[in-house]
């Protein structure tokens, strides 16, 4: 990773025979030095943020379990529950209940269980 980066904040032509390397202008916005482990990192946070179910993270990662998952992430899930309950109203205000979910008569669903 720190080869790539450099590559990247430093470019320049590639030397050969007898020719030396010329840099080249560099990039408006350098690339901070970061690990290929932090990619990892940023990835997973990224797809949990985005609402990418748990366990298809902890797959994605080659964790066996999603409870590993959980517990790297957890302060990941915290703050993206945050924002759930204004997506929840604004789910409620735009989209009508159907009328016909409220005349359900009650003693055509009720599961009698028998009693011993």
């Amino acid at each position: 990773m720190p080869k790539l980066i450099d590559a990247y904040n430093n470019p320049a032509t590639r030397a050969w025979r007898g020719h030396p390397a010329q840099a080249l202008p560099k990039p408006e916005r350098q690339l901070p030095l970061i690990r290929l482990h932090d990619l990892r990192h940023l990835h997973a946070t990224l797809l949990l943020l985005e609402g990418v179910p748990v366990h298809v993270v902890a797959n994605r990662l080659g964790h066996s379990d999603p409870a590993v998952t959980l517990r790297v992430y957890a302060h990941v899930l915290r703050e993206s529950a945050a924002g759930v309950a204004d997506i929840f109203a604004r789910a409620v205000s735009q989209k009508p209940v159907s009328k016909s979910v409220s005349k359900i008569e009650p003693e055509k669903h009720e599961t009698r269980v028998p009693v011993l």
